[in-house]
């Protein structure tokens, strides 16, 4: 058995999950998405990524982004090393890509604020 809390609510429910023959028993969880994650994280975990992007501009020297999806788990500090290696010289929208496609995972980096167009 492994047991940890969910994270895909604030509830943050201690999930125990019990794998036989290749099927899951979930307890602890006080909904169904507390149960789809902990079958995800038994069998393919993934996480988001905020962050913050470098520019050239002093009025707005970072900008946030974050990842459009889910990316595997342990590719984060892999995207992180991408997404720390871009300087952003050109002004962009909120929800514009910064990093298209990163690392392959068919998951882009996009812009999270209009920071660099606000008068």
């Amino acid at each position: 058995m492994k047991s940890f809390n969910c994270i895909g609510c604030p509830k943050g429910c201690l999930l125990c999950v019990e794998e036989e023959n290749g099927e899951f028993t979930v307890t602890g969880n006080t909904c169904e998405n507390g149960k789809r994650f902990a079958i995800s994280e038994m069998t393919e975990p993934k996480r988001t990524i905020c962050s913050t992007v470098k520019t050239v501009f002093e009025d707005a020297p970072v900008l946030p982004v974050k990842v459009s999806s889910d990316i595997p788990k342990d590719r984060i500090f892999d995207v992180m090393r991408e997404i720390n290696a871009v300087l952003l010289d050109k002004r962009i929208d909120r929800g514009d890509t910064v990093i298209e496609n990163v690392l392959g995972l068919g998951v882009d980096v996009i812009s999270t604020s209009d920071i660099l167009n606000r008068k």
